[in-house]
């Protein structure tokens, strides 16, 4: 196994041998304004027990150079100790002293310490990502989760910049063009929790105050940063308010005071993910400071990352993971206690309602893979960590949460949750320490519903199977279970019938617990046969839920007049999962989505049934059928455009999809007039976002030149504008935009991550399958080289973004199992992410057959 690729075993063995007291990280960074520097001083002092003198270790280190190896005042030749990837350390004494001094990498792959260039002030800003394994990018450590110490960090930056981390600063010192940053000792943290973020970064500041049971009184400076041009458009404000509204249900419903000191939330240019729970100095991808006109869910989707970053502050910094196979321990958590602190804490209040139609999906598509793994999964390295952050460890983990509250009630869930917390603050836990503070507050044995529900894979399928007498009443409505294994799910069954107005409302809602595979719904006997059954009404269980013939020919008709809005939105994501599942035409769905879209109200909702109308189209319609379906869909998206209410946010998403549906003449038409002022829709603005959009749209309906795309970097010569430029000019419909945006991803590696997903995108783009027909077989050709060569983010970029899953055909699945079927060798990670791409496109030729006529 390659060395930077950590064992589990490894992992264990190392934790058995030492025990880590210290750290004291010093960076000087005083190079990074200068292009031409590549590297930046790294200087580490760790201080370890080793339980068994005598042996070796081994520290982790991911450098250019190291310039010194000192380990118990004993010099070692850094030639013979250190590899490139881990320092081995020979001879360990019972209590030992390390310290490294090394050259390491400004990154522009957002691992490690990622260096940015503003093209709109040519500043340069600085920040970490470290999750799972990248600090050892950054400064020598022993890179594993359950070895966690208190970090005394320094860093010496250019004099303009502020430099933030972990902990507060205790001193500032100036020396001529430099000033060292001083940060007090953090509690004992993971590595991969370190941070540090340095610029010249605009910041807001706030305070918050909370009374504690003995009297006290926590204060907690609170900052947020951004870059100083997005500061125009940057509201500090409404992030204080949530992050205050966070901090009071968390503190209420968890007892006990947040532990960090500070808290900075700084948003980064050309981050990887959504965030990340470094404690006491978050970072966010800085797209969450929105530039222009954005929908009322954006906001809300902003609010839970904020929140499900803070819920980390107790899941998974104060008490954390002892090895990867337990990451759920955090993730789960997180996205459980975000949404339900967002929905009881804060304006947004339809929170369930996306978290049932688009974070379940997530989840859904996850779980069906033949790679599905149980919540607890078998991690056996950092590879298999690094492509475990996926549905199942988020969303899934977090539904079957919501599930046992539903099961043991929300107060011992809570009350298990502080117990855990109080015995196990600062250390590593497993599964069983969960379950045993659970256990203890609820009263329930729950062996068997861990087994079942965090131990096992796969999704549940509940279906409703209703027989009635002759006056039309029910004499037996029972609920089908299938899966591979049976679970105990306690849900809630809803009957809805039309009201005087004709809208679909619930008349009953049945709560019931439904185990093995047939469980009779004892409550709904006599009762009238509904037009609507739900099985899973207000989303308490995690299942693809079904429907009897009659529910479902009620749902074809009057999907859109049930008036609850998260049944709704259950009954949205249902028809989906039949789409995708082959079992509802492709073509079905998209006349719901025209039928019924332009009446949804929420409107994450409707932003989802966008996403997912164009898939079924790009993938699952009857390529026969296609381009009538396309011009179906842009045509009701300008017919809905235009009867949106002005100025809203429907009218907004409405405007978007208009330029994704763009399919003819007459659509780029008017996508051109509305970049240009000829045409108008009222009140519509049209500012730079939507601008980009539009260009998008021209460009991949072939009906703009570079040139003219090229001009609109003038008016927003910005790091997103690049990145939207370097998109729009990929999609172009032709050979050589085509054959650019591969070279530029696959041949060079110089490209920064932002400017490889634009790439990706652009190329990707679904109109003219036949000038990326050619790329399939050179895809396969680079997957190994590529795997070796870059980084895992990249790699894992790459290798989903250039699979050719537009061209749905036969023999493409036959190149991708011929692939899989000559390289069992290869990395088993790379094996999973082609093996995912290969099951979509085997579901999206399943669902041809289905919507073929």
């Amino acid at each position: 196994m390659p060395g930077k690729n950590l064992s589990r075993e490894e992992a264990q063995q190392r934790a058995e041998a030492i025990g880590v007291e210290s750290y004291r990280v010093h960076l000087d960074v005083t190079s990074a304004p200068d292009p031409a520097a590549a590297t930046f001083r790294s200087t580490t002092t760790v201080v370890f027990r080793c339980a068994a003198p005598g042996t070796d270790t081994f520290a982790d280190l991911l450098a250019p150079r190291v310039h010194a190896v000192t380990l118990n005042g004993r010099a070692l030749d850094p030639a013979v100790v250190f590899d490139g990837v881990r320092v081995t350390l020979p001879g360990l004494a019972a209590h030992n002293e390390l310290t490294v001094v090394a050259d390491c990498a400004y990154s522009r792959t957002g691992e490690g310490l990622h260096r940015f260039v503003d093209p709109a002030d040519d500043e340069t800003y600085l920040y970490t990502h470290f999750e799972p394994a990248d600090a050892r990018r950054v400064f020598a450590n022993f890179e594993q989760p359950d070895l966690k110490a208190p970090f005394t960090v320094s860093v010496t930056a250019p004099a303009a910049w502020d430099v933030y981390a972990n902990a507060v600063h205790e001193e500032i010192t100036a020396d001529g063009a430099a000033r060292t940053w001083r940060f007090a000792p953090t509690k004992p943290i993971s590595t991969y929790l370190t941070a540090v973020v340095a610029g010249p970064y605009h910041v807001a500041r706030d305070h918050y105050s909370r009374e504690l049971p003995d009297g006290g009184v926590l204060e907690i400076p609170l900052a947020a940063t951004c870059r100083r041009s997005l500061a125009p458009h940057f509201d500090p404000d409404e992030i204080f308010t949530v992050t205050k509204q966070g901090l009071d249900f968390f503190h209420q419903e968890f007892d006990y005071p947040y532990p960090f000191g500070k808290y900075d939330q700084c948003f980064v240019p050309e981050y990887n993910i959504g965030a990340m729970e470094n404690p006491g100095c978050v970072t966010f991808r800085e797209e969450y400071v929105f530039r222009s006109k954005v929908t009322e869910a954006a906001y809300e989707g902003r609010a839970n990352v904020v929140l499900h970053e803070m819920a980390h502050m107790w899941f998974g910094d104060l008490v954390t993971m002892k090895w990867w196979d337990d990451l759920w321990l955090k993730e789960s958590f997180a996205d459980y206690m975000g949404s339900l602190s967002q929905n009881e804490a804060t304006k947004y209040r339809a929170v369930w309602i996306t978290f049932a139609n688009r974070r379940k999906a997530w989840a859904y598509r996850q779980d069906q893979f033949p790679t599905t793994h149980p919540i607890t999964a078998d991690i056996r390295d950092l590879e298999d960590a690094k492509l475990n952050f996926d549905g199942i460890t988020y969303a899934k983990g977090a539904s079957v949460l919501k599930q046992l509250v539903a099961y043991v009630g929300r107060e011992p869930f809570l009350a298990g949750a502080r117990q855990y917390f109080r015995r196990h603050a600062y250390g590593n836990t497993r599964l069983a320490d969960l379950l045993e503070a659970l256990e203890t507050t609820s009263g329930r044995d729950l062996t068997a519903w861990a087994a079942a529900w965090l131990q096992t894979s796969g999704v549940n399928v509940l279906t409703p199977q209703v027989t009635v007498d002759a006056e039309g009443r029910i004499t037996e409505l029972a609920i089908v279970q299938d899966g591979s294994v049976p679970r105990p799910h306690r849900v809630a069954v809803g009957l809805f019938d039309r009201d005087a107005d004709g809208g679909l409302v619930r008349t009953a809602r049945i709560e019931l617990d439904v185990t093995g595979t047939r469980t009779v719904v004892a409550e709904a006997a006599g009762r009238p046969r509904p037009a609507l059954v739900l099985v899973n009404d207000d989303d308490l269980t995690y299942c693809k839920v079904r429907f009897d013939e009659g529910s479902l020919e009620t749902l074809r008709t009057s999907l859109g007049e049930i008036r609850d809005d998260l049944a709704r939105a259950l009954a949205w994501s249902a028809v989906w999962n039949l789409t995708r599942d082959g079992l509802m035409p492709a073509r079905d769905y998209l006349g719901l989505v025209l039928r019924f879209g332009g009446g949804e109200s929420d409107i994450g909702v409707l932003q989802s049934l966008h996403l997912q109308a164009k898939a079924a189209l790009d993938l699952y319609a009857d390529p026969a059928w296609r381009a009538a379906g396309g011009r179906l869909l842009a045509e009701g998206a300008v017919r809905e455009l235009r009867a949106a209410e002005p100025g809203s946010d429907h009218q907004l998403a409405w405007a978007r999809f208009v330029a994704v549906a763009a399919d003819g003449p007459e659509q780029l038409q008017l996508v051109r007039g509305l970049l240009e002022g000829t045409a108008r829709i009222d009140g519509l603005d049209v500012d730079q976002e939507l601008r980009w959009t539009l260009w998008l749209a021209l460009a991949a309906g072939g009906a703009a030149e570079g040139p003219e795309i090229e001009r609109e970097l003038q008016r927003d010569n910005t790091a997103s504008g690049r990145r939207q430029l370097v998109q729009c000019l990929a999609a172009r419909p032709t050979p050589e935009a085509k054959a650019a945006a591969w070279s530029a991803v696959v041949d060079s590696d110089e490209l920064p991550n932002a400017l490889v997903e634009a790439e990706i995108a652009g190329f990707a783009q679904a109109g003219r399958r036949d000038l990326t027909a050619g790329f399939t077989a050179p895809y396969f050709a680079v997957l190994e080289k590529i795997w070796e060569q870059r980084s895992i983010e990249i790699a894992m970029r790459i290798v989903g973004g250039f699979f050719p899953r537009h061209q749905t055909e036969p023999a493409v699945l036959a190149a991708t199992d011929e692939w899989l079927d000559g390289h069992p060798a290869a990395a088993p990670a790379l094996r999973r992410l082609v093996t995912e791409c290969r099951d979509d496109l085997a579901r999206a030729l399943r669902a041809q057959e289905c919507d073929r006529v």
